[in-house]
C-alpha cells in the first residue's frame, strides 16, 4: 500500500504534476480491458499484466501503473485512460 505522505512526494514523470490513487472502479474496469487486449501503454504496447492499483495524473489523462504492489513511473508505461472513456 502506497502511504499518505509518498503520495505527497511523488510526481508524473512527464509533467510534474501531483498523483492519486486510482479508485478500485477505474481499476477493475482498466484489468477488464486489459484482459480483452484492449489497452495499450504510451510506448504502443500491449499491457498484458493485470493492474494491483495505479496513481492517475491531476488532469486524470494518464495512469501509471502499480504491478506487484510497485509504482511504475516512466513515462512510456503510462496508461491513457482515454481508452477505456466513451468519446
Amino acid at each position: 500500500m502506497i502511504s499518505s505522505e509518498f503520495l505527497t512526494m511523488i510526481r508524473c514523470p512527464e509533467n510534474r504534476s501531483t498523483l492519486a490513487l486510482a479508485d478500485s472502479s477505474l481499476i477493475k474496469q482498466l484489468n477488464v480491458a486489459i484482459h480483452a487486449g484492449r489497452i495499450i501503454n504510451r510506448c504502443g504496447q500491449a499491457v498484458g499484466e493485470p493492474l494491483d492499483g495505479g496513481l492517475v495524473r491531476e488532469d486524470k489523462k494518464i495512469l501509471y501503473p502499480i504491478v506487484r504492489e510497485i509504482p511504475v513511473l516512466l513515462i512510456d508505461e503510462g496508461i491513457p485512460l482515454e481508452q477505456i472513456r466513451p468519446t
